[in-house]
């Protein structure tokens, strides 16, 4: 049977950060899930439907991942849920900063006490990648800075367009 996960989160947008956690995820299941978070009480730079779009241009048409091995889905229910939904055992989450720790902590408890049956895996990127953050590429691209280091060529071109 296809061990799948679930990877979670806003992708506002999706970074190398981000990437790097796909990349590791992939070495534990044979299938993962990204699943952009349709959360109405956050402010978003891009649409859910742009978010989605831009992860699979990003993924498939600038990093050349395979599309058997993932899929992209938007979101708007428990994280648990979503894992029902596609047979999914694991949730993915990226740490960058100990910072993060207590947040992914707390929630990854709350996971649990929803399905005991879906384990948590915690992932740190690289570290030349963990101080990447969307909120930072967007601000940095905002004032005209310099992001291929961060960010897919797709992500850089929608950022312009955008800001």
């Amino acid at each position: 049977m296809k061990k799948k996960g679930i990877y979670p989160g806003t992708f506002d947008p999706l970074t190398y950060g981000h990437i790097d956690v796909i990349k590791r995820s992939l070495k534990i299941v044979d299938e993962v899930i990204i699943a952009v978070s349709n959360d109405s009480n956050k402010d978003y730079l891009f649409t859910t439907e742009e978010r989605v779009e831009l992860i699979k241009e990003s993924l498939f048409k600038d990093l050349k991942f395979k599309k058997k091995i993932i899929k992209v889905v938007s979101f708007e229910t428990l994280t648990t849920n979503l894992c029902k939904k596609f047979k999914a055992t694991t949730i993915f989450r990226g740490l960058r900063a100990v910072s993060d720790f207590e947040y992914e902590f707390q929630l990854a408890g709350m996971n649990r006490k929803l399905d005991k049956n879906i384990e948590t895996v915690f992932l740190m990127s690289d570290v030349d990648k963990q101080v990447i953050s969307s909120r930072f590429v967007k601000e940095i691209s905002r004032l005209n800075g310099k992001i291929d280091n961060f960010v897919s060529k797709s992500i850089q071109k929608a950022l312009k367009n955008k800001l």
